[in-house]
């Protein structure tokens, strides 16, 4: 695990070196990000695996999913809390690099899911690439914590 996550700190650095692409550049490969956003709250698990390639990895709270295995066990899961929870997302960074892209997210959560309260602040980071198909997710990382509470 403490290789992917060092592959990650590269790349995060990297898109340091080359800058910010502009709102013109990320906007197709946001669009995948919106869309497999806005399908998991539509609950189509279809259109959610169409937008990942077909080596995509998820990973997320210490585990590492590949695509088939992210379809079987976690995908339902995401639908159900997606559509249940309300969550808000503010993109931190987009970056591009001929046909690799990469999005950096921030979340806030809040509902409840299976009569528990959520109230959290994630971070996601998407790697995509562009393909014949247009852009697919290549790589997913998820990290969240929950809101602490100042009394």
């Amino acid at each position: 695990m403490s290789r992917i996550t060092a592959t990650f700190c590269v790349i995060l650095l990297a898109a340091a070196a080359l800058g910010a692409a502009t709102p013109e550049d990320s906007a197709p490969f946001a669009a995948t990000v919106d869309a497999f956003h806005d399908a998991l709250r539509r609950g189509d698990g279809k259109a959610v695996m169409a937008l990942l390639a077909s080596d995509a990895m998820i990973l997320e709270a210490g585990l590492a999913q590949t695509r088939a295995e992210y379809e079987r066990h976690h995908l339902q899961e995401d639908i159900e809390f997606a559509r249940a929870v309300p969550s808000v997302r503010s993109i931190l960074s987009a970056q591009i690099k001929a046909d690799v892209a990469w999005l950096v997210s921030t979340s806030r959560t809040n509902g409840t899911f299976h009569r528990r309260e959520v109230d959290s602040a994630g971070i996601e980071l998407m790697v995509l690439t562009k393909s014949a198909q247009g852009w697919r997710i290549r790589a997913i990382h998820w990290s969240s914590h929950d809101n602490k509470k100042i009394e």
